[in-house]
């Protein structure tokens, strides 16, 4: 339990451990019925706001002026980056210096970028599959959410894509969290150290891009960019574990998700089986339904008000997307998956406003052709055993779920 300012006693919903073992939902239904903005006063991780509801987290969402990203501040997670470990990244900034950083790389995502990536997507995710191996169980996580997700990423690295596992690991080492019973790494200066060789293995990329020709990747549109081409140190490892992180861990998780969700409510699947045209609306329901990004924090910039309750300068707010994707006020009977919910493109899991993932398009893309390839293959999959996930209160996922192919 942690200690509150409202005198409600609930679970401490920053606790990693409520999100391995799946058993969050209950404290959050409390806290958006009964105090959506709720101050933490002496948790393990420090003093905090939760911002539950969908409402209140909208409104921190799109007014930056009030509530900042920035790294010196602590950044956008509940903890804060270590003040001499700092990474700044795009994502970790206001405006004016976030918006041409991000306008750098949009490209990557947009309208036409999505058109040339549609054959490459299918025709890798259709090789997945038909490579899948019949009559056996297997790791989903690995075979079809990492496979996908790290061809992906290095495309739009242009890194090779025969090293693509490497992308996996720093994205992994990127988020880790340093208290899980087996963590990849143990401190932050550890955790410093790998990133420190990520950066090491893009420097010659950078440098054979940075001629002003460059490809249409992030690497060739951050060498040439006039914001970012001349990126410090720490500037570049931050905004390299931002993009990768970012390019990875929304889909790949919403990938396992998805199907964990249709196992579980396979009825919701059948809607789309009898008309495709309902699968766009199933991805955004998978989206919803599985929050990737459990959490974005913001640190007040004054003294403000929120929902009548005072908000001190300096104060961290942590938005729980995770439980704003469930407030029963946006979503009907949120806890339900419901492949063709009328509204399911409202969830928060990209975020709102300046921040909006930028790469929020081409996450949709790949886990579309993924599900029109298997209903075209008429695959039908049977969960063995409940997943492992991960230990985190930052980012939901999965490291393993077994799975056949049902005959």
């Amino acid at each position: 339990m942690s200690s509150s300012s409202t005198g409600l006693d609930v679970a401490d919903v920053s606790d990693p451990a409520l999100y391995q073992h799946d058993t969050w939902r209950e404290p959050f239904a409390r806290l958006r019925d009964e105090a959506p903005l709720h101050y933490t006063a002496d948790g393990p991780r420090g003093p905090f706001w939760s911002v539950s509801s969908y409402e209140l987290i909208m409104k921190v969402e799109l007014d930056p002026k009030s509530f900042s990203n920035r790294a010196d501040l602590g950044g956008i997670q509940l903890n804060d980056i270590a003040p001499n470990l700092d990474r700044p990244a795009f994502v970790s900034m206001d405006p004016p210096d976030h918006t041409p950083r991000r306008r750098a790389v949009a490209p990557i995502a947009n309208r036409t970028s999505l058109r040339d990536y549609e054959a490459l997507i299918r025709e890798r995710t259709g090789a997945v599959l038909d490579a899948l191996p019949r009559g056996e169980p297997f790791d989903w996580v690995q075979k079809v959410s990492i496979d996908l997700t790290s061809m992906m990423l290095a495309t739009m690295f242009n890194f090779p894509q025969e090293r693509r596992g490497e992308l996996m690991y720093w994205s992994d080492v990127a988020i880790a969290n340093l208290a899980a019973p087996e963590p990849l790494v143990k401190t932050e200066e550890e955790r410093y150290a790998v990133l420190q060789e990520m950066a090491d293995a893009f420097e010659p990329f950078w440098r054979e891009r940075s001629d002003g020709n460059g490809g249409f990747d992030l690497i060739s549109m951050l060498a040439n960019d006039p914001m970012t081409r001349d990126m410090d140190r720490a500037e570049f490892i931050g905004t390299l574990f931002l993009l990768i992180v970012g390019g990875n861990d929304t889909t790949r998780n919403s990938m396992s998700g998805g199907l964990l969700a249709v196992h579980e409510d396979p009825e919701e699947l059948e809607k789309a089986r009898a008309d495709r045209a309902v699968i766009p609306t199933m991805v955004s329901e998978m989206i919803r339904y599985q929050t990737p990004v459990i959490h974005m924090r913001r640190t007040a910039l004054a003294d403000t008000e929120l929902a009548g309750r005072h908000i001190r300068e300096g104060d961290k707010l942590v938005m729980w997307y995770v439980s704003g994707n469930r407030d029963e006020t946006v979503f009907e009977a949120a806890d339900r998956f419901i492949a063709d919910r009328a509204n399911a493109r409202r969830h928060l899991a990209f975020g709102a406003g300046i921040h909006r993932c930028v790469g929020d398009r081409l996450a949709e893309q790949q886990l579309r052709i993924l599900w029109e390839e298997i209903l075209e293959r008429d695959l039908r999959f049977e969960v063995l055993a409940p997943p492992t996930r991960t230990y985190s209160n930052f980012i939901r996922g999965f490291s393993e779920m077994p799975v056949r192919i049902v005959d």
